[in-house]
């Protein structure tokens, strides 16, 4: 091979004693194979890092999740008098309710909360869940004056929510908030036709009749029909009766001629007695502390900390498998819920 030629990778050279293949390498395959598993090493890191996280957030215990912190807001800090503010944002379910319970509590045993206002801009929740809050606020209610200020919506639970300050309460609204939707659903999905038209059949084995009465797959007979009406009823009916023992200017008559499920705006609500006054969360502080003849105070907000693993995923909550969330929208949960779709839960 004459020394002045010059061979490239994969490439052969002829001498006078015979063919000798010379496979010349560059180190740039060995480069790109080493950015290979320079990228498999950190995808191979983070998830061992992602499942230190979910160990160690599953090990923090639920009492360290509920513990309440108080935030400056506004007035005297570190005066004797505090005006307490419990912020429900988002649609009410878990994990918030056990938070937001924890801080009702808080609020409760802490002496220098005279005071304390709600600040609600929800759509709504579970059935449960709202009626579980209102019950623990009618305990905060019995002890302190509470008063509400609803932002962009209190809606359906989030109005339910907000009958937990009592007769009482002074109830602010924003004059672009919407609120009122008065009524239960109970989602539900007929995909029967499309079942038909792929193949799909199914037969599941259970032990009475309406076991298996809201499966998506088959028309919903009508006895079936007739026990989940009877079932959201009674979830309406009781809805109808908070509102009633909790407005001074609604009987129930009234009150049931506005639970159409229609959404009232600030305006509407305040003509129908839904609501007192329009104004915003500043308005309502001022008004409170007034009411309660302090001139010296704190408002505090109540915060409750979120989990590692919520953090880490940039959320509220953590965020469950595929087959969790098919299992979790096949369980029938009935809704006081601002939308025709309470499956998707929103968050802000």
């Amino acid at each position: 091979m004459n020394p002045d030629n010059t061979v490239s990778a994969g490439e052969s050279a002829t001498m006078s004693s015979g063919t000798i293949v010379v496979k010349v390498e560059s180190d740039r395959p060995h480069g790109r194979r080493n950015l290979g598993s320079l990228i498999l090493l950190g995808v191979l890191a983070a998830s061992v890092m992602m499942n230190l996280a979910l160990m160690a957030s599953s090990a923090v215990s639920d009492s360290s999740l509920n513990a309440v912190r108080q935030v400056h807001r506004e007035g005297a800090v570190g005066a004797e008098a505090k005006i307490a503010v419990i912020r429900f944002s988002g649609t009410i379910m878990p994990p918030f309710t056990d938070r937001w319970i924890g801080q009702i509590r808080d609020a409760v045993d802490d002496d220098a909360v005279k005071g304390v206002l709600l600040e609600i801009d929800s759509p709504g929740g579970l059935v449960a869940d709202s009626h579980q809050l209102y019950h623990e606020l009618k305990k905060l209610q019995g002890v302190k004056p509470v008063y509400v200020a609803m932002k962009r919506m209190a809606a359906s639970g989030g109005y339910y929510v907000a009958m937990g300050a009592g007769p009482d309460a002074v109830v602010f609204a924003e004059p672009t908030t919407w609120t009122g939707s008065i009524g239960v659903i109970l989602p539900r999905y007929n995909a029967a036709e499309l079942a038909s038209k792929i193949g799909v059949k199914t037969e599941p084995l259970v032990t009475g009749p309406l076991k298996g009465s809201l499966s998506p797959f088959r028309d919903l007979r009508e006895d079936e029909r007739l026990v989940w009406e009877s079932i959201i009823d009674d979830s309406f009916q009781r809805f109808i009766a908070v509102i009633a023992d909790n407005r001074k200017s609604l009987d129930v008559e009234s009150v049931k001629a506005l639970a159409t499920g229609q959404v009232y705006t600030a305006t509407q609500a305040l003509e129908n007695g839904l609501v007192d006054k329009t104004g915003f969360v500043e308005d309502a502080i001022d008004e409170l502390a007034e009411f309660l003849s302090l001139t010296n105070y704190e408002v505090v907000d109540y915060m409750s900390p979120t989990g590692l693993i919520e953090v880490l995923l940039g959320s509220q909550e953590s965020s469950p498998g595929i087959l969790d969330q098919l299992l979790e929208a096949s369980v029938p949960r009935a809704f006081y819920y601002c939308s025709w779709n309470p499956v998707i839960p929103i968050h802000h």
